[in-house]
């Protein structure tokens, strides 16, 4: 969908109710009334941030791809800026590094663990192969 509308922080704001919800994600307006029941995280969550910017939030948890496809559907329009408003959260170059989830690294560790723990099993396994078929040929 592109962005057809041009909404500002006051008309954003007139929707943050439940059964009538938009929300800013860099810039662009969304309105996510329809995914309420449905997000993960909640409904709370979404109205907590509900008729206002939301892309820190929405960055600080690390979302999917598929969630930003999902978030991509829910696009109503962009945000225009009045002058006095606030303006948007810069994000640094590495954001995507640092907004990933905390457990990546930890699950990464585990698998490497493992991977090295099969192998050394696996060397162990040939080598008592090989010392059996020497054996076995004298």
């Amino acid at each position: 969908m592109s962005e057809t509308q041009e909404f500002t922080y006051a008309d954003v704001s007139a929707h943050s109710g439940k059964k009538d919800l938009y929300l800013v994600v860099h810039d662009k307006v969304y309105n996510a009334t329809t995914f309420i029941d449905e997000h993960p995280g909640g409904e709370e969550v979404l109205l907590d941030v509900g008729g206002q910017d939301a892309t820190e939030a929405f960055e600080d948890v690390g979302h999917s791809d598929e969630a930003r496809e999902i978030l991509e559907g829910l696009l109503v329009g962009g945000l225009k800026r009045k002058e006095g408003e606030p303006a948007p959260r810069q994000t640094t170059a590495f954001s995507p590094i640092s907004t990933a989830p905390k457990t990546e690294g930890a699950s990464m560790g585990v698998g490497l663990y493992a991977l090295v723990l099969l192998g050394g099993l696996a060397a162990f396994g040939a080598y008592k192969y090989l010392q059996m078929q020497s054996e076995s040929s004298k």
